[in-house]
């Protein structure tokens, strides 16, 4: 009988596994970084505008959905963090495939929980640019533009940690294919 641990190989061919190790650290760190920036765009965002005698606020926390996208980019922001973590933990103490496969898992959460956190922003901040004449919401845009313009560029970065979280996705699971059956 094969013994479970010779399923494995013992590692990737040297040049092979050093730039698959900085592959991913360079795609963890640039994920971390749009997570973060997204994050703070968004919880820092808010704007007011006088009214006559009234002051009318604009910030994410008013939105389900802009508190749902802000709190998914700390999520992932700090899940990347651990991940990267673990990646380190990993290259110190050998690469086995199956370590790839729990990154796998991890990158493949994280990713949908952004891709989540991307739509329902968007959906929001679509109708905040453009309204919907048919449910009688007017465009607030106009009257919020510095609040609008920093959400399009907190969705636009939490859209560009998608990506990097997709290209981590795929070269996780391209390591963990290497289990052997």
């Amino acid at each position: 009988m094969e013994n479970g641990e010779d399923k494995f190989p013992t590692s990737l061919p040297f040049k092979t596994q050093k730039l698959f190790i900085a592959a991913q650290i360079c795609l963890r760190s640039f994920a971390i970084a749009a997570t973060f920036a997204a994050a703070w765009l968004t919880l820092t965002n808010k704007e007011s505008i006088h009214v006559g005698i009234f002051v009318v606020d604009a910030r994410y926390s008013y939105s389900s959905a802009f508190r749902f996208f802000a709190f998914a980019n700390v999520v992932v922001c700090a899940f990347s963090v651990l991940s990267l973590m673990f990646l380190f933990v990993v290259c110190r103490y050998g690469s086995n495939p199956a370590y790839f496969f729990f990154m796998f898992l991890n990158d493949l959460m994280m990713m949908c929980l952004v891709l989540a956190g991307c739509a329902a922003a968007t959906a929001v901040g679509f109708v905040g640019k453009y309204g919907n004449s048919r449910s009688g919401w007017m465009p607030v845009c106009d009257h919020f533009g510095r609040f609008c313009h920093r959400g399009t560029i907190s969705v636009t970065l939490s859209y560009l940690s998608l990506i990097f979280l997709l290209m981590l996705t795929i070269t996780s699971a391209s390591n963990s294919r290497q289990i052997q059956k």
